[in-house]
């Protein structure tokens, strides 16, 4: 199995779009969210998805500074990653990426494709990083991933903090690669 993280460009963008929807799905589970009364996934009266994908643009119009990836297996979509740099990033100056979205197909969870991505990402990319996460039980599954990613990617050198921001509490990962 090959996992390959590419950079996605415009022109692939909608791929992204297409993949989006089953993110939003799997996140309302954890999260509790609702669909609108449109249908869509979304807080406000977006009612389309592809007003929804407009949201999104933003990805491709700061290059250098916010970086949207796919994640591929064997040349297919498997899942997407989307990293911020300040400005957009939440926490301390002294972060220089911000894991903001990360997604990966159920097709392609358990079987080592994440951690491969998150290497490959982090390897892209040194410096001081941080992801975070609902600490919920309903997260389970996403908390033990990212312990035992991180735990092998940084060789246990990274941390957890609790902090409460304006959405909600949330369980931090910080470290350096």
């Amino acid at each position: 199995m090959k996992v390959e993280l590419q950079l996605c460009s415009i022109e692939e963008k909608f791929i992204i779009n297409n993949i989006y929807p089953l993110y939003l799905h799997d996140l309302s589970e954890i999260w509790g969210h609702q669909i609108n009364r449109y249908g869509i996934f979304e807080e406000s009266d977006i009612r389309t998805l592809a007003e929804q994908n407009l949201v999104f643009d933003v990805w491709w119009e700061h290059p250098g500074v916010l970086f949207p990836y796919l994640i591929k297996v064997d040349d297919i979509p498997a899942g997407f990653v989307f990293v911020a740099t300040p400005p957009y990033t939440p926490s301390p100056p002294y972060i220089n990426y911000y894991l903001n979205e990360f997604f990966l197909l159920r097709t392609y969870r358990g079987k080592g494709v994440g951690e491969q991505a998150i290497r490959q990402l982090i390897d892209r990319m040194p410096g001081y990083w941080e992801l975070q996460t609902n600490p919920t039980n309903r997260n389970k599954r996403a908390q033990n991933f990212w312990r035992k990613t991180l735990n092998r990617c940084t060789n246990g050198e990274y941390t957890e903090l609790g902090h409460h921001y304006e959405d909600g509490e949330k369980l931090v990962f910080r470290f350096i690669r």
